[in-house]
């Protein structure tokens, strides 16, 4: 059941009261008795803990996390600047490469 935030435009009341969604709004104040008691507007009421969701978890198929049970590896913004890319190419030198062997000094 949801919880509703009521206040009263006389007197200022406020209360939250838990209702069901189907249930009339209540208009009677409960501390000064007169009708101006109004349901508000006011936020959700939860928060998302946790790493989050990946995309891999409601897709199906065979080897998707979604069937064996093991979310996909969350990547950071932090860990994509730190870390090598797994599918980097040939390692870049700085030094030129020679094609002939270098001659030895005997």
């Amino acid at each position: 059941m949801p919880i509703y935030a009521y206040r009263c435009d006389d007197c200022g009341f406020a209360k939250d009261v838990l209702q069901k969604i189907s249930d009339e709004p209540l208009t009677q104040c409960p501390s000064c008795g007169k009708a101006a008691f109004k349901k508000q507007i006011t936020a959700a009421g939860f928060q998302l803990k946790g790493s989050g969701w990946y995309v891999t978890d409601f897709r199906g198929g065979s080897g998707s996390a979604a069937t064996t049970g093991t979310p996909a590896p969350a990547v950071s913004a932090a860990d994509s600047t730190s870390a090598p890319a797994a599918a980097s190419t040939t390692p870049v030198s700085s030094t030129p490469v020679s094609s002939t062997p270098a001659a030895s000094a005997d």
